[in-house]
């Protein structure tokens, strides 16, 4: 938020006096998919481990594989129905609280003028500017209310307007995402009979999943890719382990 603050005040620095640059503009690749970074761990995270726990748990209470994969299957579609659902009116709360708030400052800048205009000095102050440094800033703010909507949504809520249709895009790449996460650890169990030998393999290959799919985000984000990789397959191994032990529990009870 620091460099969009710099970068925005900047800008409107040079409105207020008239400047213009002649240098060529600096372009800086940053990643912007954040949102959508964040509904793919959602719904690959608990697609992979909790069709795998159910797996494994069926696997010690039932002798065929065919059982085992038609319950999987069942589960990664109540599941991804479940989470994309839950992805929809996440984002639809997202979007409907982001309009309620900029209606609130689109009547205080009218309504509470000098409030808003000491509220903009203040967040200035968080960076060390100070008033006659704001000024100008501020007056042309003061000229644009769009713009000065837009700098306190920013800058005073810390609220970024949802991209459009975010709410359907979301629950759509969160369901399918938990498809294609959960019928990785079911892969073993349609090509092998035996659901001791499944178990083994979809061990292996939801961990082994898990890893690449945390290198691949980590790479993404730029916090690294073997750290995301270790960190990943560390969380859902353990989240994985977990509910397997649970499953087995259960199981355990109704013998």
């Amino acid at each position: 938020m620091a460099y969009a603050f710099w970068h925005y005040t900047t800008a409107m620095h040079q409105v207020a006096h008239g400047s213009q640059t002649s240098q060529t503009p600096h372009v800086e690749g940053h990643f912007e998919s954040s949102a959508v970074v964040r509904d793919i761990v959602i719904g690959l995270s608990d697609g992979l481990t909790v069709p795998f726990a159910l797996a494994a748990g069926l696997s010690g209470a039932v002798a065929s594989s065919h059982i085992v994969v038609l319950a999987g299957l069942a589960e990664i579609a109540a599941g991804s129905i479940a989470m994309g659902l839950g992805g929809y009116l996440a984002a639809r709360g997202d979007a409907e609280h982001y309009v309620s708030e900029r209606q609130r400052e689109e009547r205080e800048i009218i309504e509470r003028t000098h409030d808003e205009e000491e509220e903009i000095y203040e967040i200035f102050e968080q960076y060390s500017v100070d008033r006659s440094s704001a000024y100008p800033v501020l007056a042309a703010l003061k000229q644009n209310p769009t713009a000065w909507v837009d700098f306190m949504m920013r800058f005073e809520l810390g609220l970024e307007k949802p991209a459009a249709n975010r709410a359907v895009r979301s629950a759509s790449t969160i369901a399918f995402s938990y498809i294609a996460g959960g019928l990785i650890p079911l892969l073993p169990y349609m090509i092998i009979d035996n659901n001791g030998e499944a178990l083994k393999l979809s061990t292996i290959i939801t961990l082994l999943a898990l890893a690449i799919f945390g290198a691949l985000k980590g790479k993404l984000v730029g916090t690294g890719w073997l750290r995301s990789a270790i960190q990943t397959t560390v969380i859902g191994g353990i989240a994985a382990t977990v509910a397997y032990a649970l499953a087995r529990l259960l199981n355990a009870s109704h013998v």
